[in-house]
């Protein structure tokens, strides 16, 4: 049986070890002793490390078969490259804001699969983009995504799954999207706008840098956007935020300590953003492909409203994320999906076999993207 390490034991990484453990020997590590106990729970072997620290990494992956990363995305870029190191194969879904491309060369040289952004979105959604673009082409792309609480709680109508830097890292990276050939870059909260979701009601979408490897990989499609849905009235208050420094790397002297603000203020938020006991949220995104196909203008739209798993509470944040990730652990594993480097997930869709795996093994786990032409 092949032995599986995921680095990272938060929501996420919770439920991709639970997943793995079906059909691997999986051990979880994390500097965190309660979420390594609320792992254990499930008869997971588990490691208490310091991640951070790339010695104590690289001795730790030693006697895996592979790699699954759920670290922080500060953390993603170091912690990708010690594992390339290593010589061992990865699946990520750290999203770190480096570009991945710079490991592409290491990657090679030491003969390793990185599977990199391998979540929902980005993720779920380049494996569907990179499906029709081998069997189309593609004018125009756009993917709408939120994972949000059911329940909207005064004063931020929000709940974080992630890490609370990385969740604030989307308010301040600048925005990339693709118009007319030529790539835009806008800042973040930008062009919002009022959009209606069946089972849901109104969100407010805008503009996010969520096409990632795809303005690179995908230099013939014309117009591709990715934008972050959130309920209507958010952008106001992050903005207000960030215009006033909270969201700042750069350190600022209080009482003649230096601290950088980003840090304060997620330590302030994150007990707010945290999901209480009980509290459910849901996933929803909508993907847009059009362009040619056989010589006919052809529109594909795929939808996903995904809820909190009421039997085991396993958020949908976590199952769309997650699953994606342990489904592309089984086609790095087998072999089935064996290129060498960094592939980003737009890769794993090109192939009818692996394209169809990941969509069965996502409706196998009932998180279903129904789809219309």
């Amino acid at each position: 049986m092949k032995k599986v390490i995921v680095l990272g034991a938060g929501l996420v990484g919770k439920a991709m070890a639970i997943d793995l453990a079906k059909s691997f020997d999986v051990t979880a590590t994390d500097i965190n002793g309660d979420a390594l106990n609320s792992v254990a729970a499930h008869g997971i072997k588990t490691k208490k490390a310091d991640l951070s620290d790339l010695q104590q990494l690289a001795e730790l992956i030693k006697p895996f078969d592979l790699v699954v990363g759920a670290v922080p995305g500060f953390m993603g870029f170091q912690t990708a490259k010690t594992v390339i190191e290593a010589g061992k194969n990865m699946v990520d879904i750290s999203f770190f804001p480096e570009d991945p491309f710079l490991l592409d060369e290491l990657a090679k040289k030491n003969n390793v699969t990185i599977v990199t952004d391998c979540g929902v979105a980005p993720g779920m959604g380049n494996i569907i983009l990179g499906y029709h673009n081998k069997r189309m082409k593609i004018n125009n792309y756009e993917c709408l995504v939120g994972g949000l609480p059911v329940v909207r709680e005064w004063p931020y109508e929000y709940k974080a799954v992630f890490s609370p830097i990385d969740v604030i890292e989307e308010y301040v990276r600048p925005a990339r999207y693709v118009q007319n050939n030529a790539v835009v870059v806008k800042e973040a909260l930008s062009d919002p706008e009022l959009i209606h979701f069946d089972g849901v009601g109104t969100l407010e979408s805008w503009n996010s840098d969520g096409l990632r490897s795809l303005i690179k990989t995908m230099p013939n499609i014309p117009n591709m956007i990715e934008k972050t849905l959130r309920y209507p009235g958010c952008i106001e208050y992050l903005r207000v935020l960030r215009e006033s420094g909270f969201f700042s790397y750069d350190e600022v002297e209080v009482k003649g300590i230096k601290i950088r603000p980003i840090d304060l203020t997620a330590k302030l938020l994150f007990p707010k953003w945290k999901l209480k006991p009980g509290e459910e949220e849901f996933t929803v995104m909508r993907i847009r492909i059009a362009g040619t196909e056989n010589g006919k203008e052809k529109t594909y739209q795929y939808n996903l409203l995904d809820r909190t798993e009421k039997s085991t509470g396993t958020l949908s944040m976590a199952r769309t994320t997650g699953y994606t990730c342990t489904a592309a652990v089984h086609l790095v594993a087998q072999g089935s999906f064996n290129r060498k480097g960094i592939c980003p997930p737009e890769c794993l869709g090109e192939e009818e076999e692996h394209f169809q795996f990941v969509v069965k093994y996502l409706k196998d786990r009932n998180v279903h993207y129904s789809v219309t032409e």
